[in-house]
């Protein structure tokens, strides 16, 4: 991802559903003009999802996901129509593409049904209009389109741009401070660093800083004691990346509010106060017990990765236990989380506020904790209470 580059997670994620040829891959192509979907009158062509993000006018920034058949067979499609299953988890729009001639089948009715359990907006879009001499007179929810003649696909888009959800994501940080304001914010510079640039929730806060026209100022963990000292005006909040919490809460005086990267992106993707309640189930760890530590994104691990070698670490420590750890990144999420004493996931800045909310919801349906990065360490660190202070609430919650 580019600097000038809209985040995936804060893209609007469009999939597009449907049966094998029913000519999702050619409406996919069609709607964006590129040949993002390799094509062809052999069932099973697409054979797992594929991802683009892009500008669409007039949506804006997507992410368009064009899925294997929902009618595939045989052990493979059975994992192939799972997969599918799994892009609704992360999907803001459906469209459930048709084959005009056809008509309606029963697997189309059972992805839309699908769609319909989890509220989302859709379109039902019936593709080879061209083939058809005539056609029933197209319901609200539904349109004829031609994805080889082009008939219709700039309604699709105008279509599209109306079932855009309104923003509903709380903001990083501009609404706890005023402008003029200072804050500073802190950014450990060590091997897992990524060489040349910042991490995204590091970009992104300071963005939002900007945006409400106040002074971001950055710092390396070891320079906030001297830069509180000279920056001549009391900041309105310190943010600090979690693997510095401790030194952090050192330097930084009682009286300026203390908060981490981690815990503003939770509440940004709406998961902040289910990681509160589920960050006491550490003190209930016992040996043997297994913690799923999950990331939202695949970067190159490095020696002091803070999901593979710093969180574990800290859990024994903390726990003083033998604990089991286990990881996923990217789009890897168990269905099964049985196995699993709590999980304690990244802050989610690679994926949208509707994989998280998922993520939360499918822990919470089977009765696991659930917690994130900076909070399981600012609660190990002792320092949780202080860190939710900008959020009273919340912060009544911690003893």
């Amino acid at each position: 991802m580019g600097l000038n580059d809209t985040p995936s997670g804060e893209r609007i994620h469009i999939g597009f559903f449907g049966r094998r040829n029913a000519g999702k891959s050619s409406v996919v192509n069609a709607v964006t003009g590129q040949s993002l979907a390799i094509v062809s009158d052999t069932k099973g062509t697409t054979t797992d999802p594929v991802y683009k993000a892009m500008e669409l006018l007039p949506l804006g920034p997507v992410v368009i996901i064009d899925t294997p058949g929902f009618d595939d067979v045989g052990s493979l499609g059975e994992m192939r129509v799972q997969k599918t299953k799994e892009v609704l988890h992360k999907t803001d729009i459906a469209v459930l593409i048709i084959d005009a001639v056809e008509g309606m089948a029963q697997s189309d009715r059972d992805i839309l049904q699908l769609i319909q359990e989890k509220k989302l907006p859709y379109l039902i879009v019936y593709n080879k209009a061209d083939c058809l001499t005539a056609h029933a007179a197209a319901a609200k929810d539904e349109l004829y389109i031609s994805a080889l003649s082009k008939q219709g696909i700039a309604e699709l888009k105008e279509r599209l741009a109306r079932l855009k959800p309104q923003e509903a994501a709380a903001p990083l940080v501009r609404d706890l401070i005023h402008a003029g304001d200072f804050v500073v914010l802190v950014v450990p510079i060590d091997s897992a660093a990524p060489k040349g640039r910042l991490i995204l929730p590091q970009q992104q806060t300071i963005r939002d800083v900007l945006d409400a026209d106040c002074t971001a100022v950055v710092v390396k963990e070891n320079e906030l004691r001297r830069t509180l000292s000279q920056l001549g005006k009391q900041p309105a909040l310190v943010i600090t990346d979690s693997q510095a919490f401790a030194s952090v809460s050192q330097d930084t005086p009682q009286n300026i509010v203390l908060t981490s990267f981690s815990i503003l992106m939770a509440r940004h993707k709406g998961f902040l106060a289910n990681a509160v309640r589920g960050v006491t189930a550490l003190d209930r760890l016992q040996d043997g017990d297994t913690v799923l530590i999950s990331e939202g994104c695949t970067h190159h691990r490095q020696c002091e990765d803070i999901g593979t070698v710093k969180l574990p670490h800290w859990i024994h420590e903390y726990t003083g236990k033998t604990i089991q750890i286990e990881t996923t990144s990217g789009r890897e999420f168990p269905s099964d989380l049985s196995p699993y004493a709590m999980v304690i996931h990244c802050g989610g800045c690679m994926l949208n506020e509707r994989e998280m909310q998922f993520r939360m919801q499918h822990a919470q349906a089977q009765d696991i904790p659930i917690t994130n990065y900076g909070i399981a360490i600012a609660y190990m660190k002792g320092i949780l209470k202080r860190s939710l202070l900008v959020f009273p609430s919340l912060a009544a919650l911690i003893p």
